[in-house]
């Protein structure tokens, strides 16, 4: 597995911990506003924004993007609100915001193998 965090060095061999740390340092304004985790097979789960205001998407190698969503959709994020970070701007359903921890256990799930926690569902992401 590969870590990736922007504006640091990759960690080919990622910990639960170094995850965990790096994940919840994630700010949308910050030197780090997102981060990647990729498997051998080229596949990955990615993470933009931070704190309370995430995205997370998985991309299976050769197959489909995929973008999160729940079943609590934010009363104070209508539809089309734009998630700002240093990579871009993205426009969100009210379903797909995220707390950092949610993703923590997304992306530990991804790194053993394990069934996605069952508070995410997935749909295929915008534009592809």
């Amino acid at each position: 597995m590969k870590f990736n965090i922007e504006g640091k060095a990759e960690i080919v061999t990622p910990t639960p911990r170094k995850i965990t740390h790096a994940l919840t340092s994630l700010r949308s304004y910050g030197k780090s506003s997102y981060a990647s985790l990729t498997d051998a097979s080229g596949s990955y789960v990615q993470v933009a924004g931070g704190g309370v205001s995430c995205m997370i998407e998985r991309f299976e190698f050769g197959v489909q993007r995929w973008r999160a969503f729940h079943d609590k959709p934010s009363p104070v994020r209508p539809d089309g609100t734009i998630l700002v970070f240093r990579a871009g701007n993205i426009p969100m359903r009210s379903d797909e915001w995220f707390m950092a921890d949610q993703v923590v256990e997304v992306f530990l799930a991804f790194l053993n193998g394990a069934p996605y926690p069952p508070f995410v569902h997935w749909r295929p992401a915008p534009g592809f």
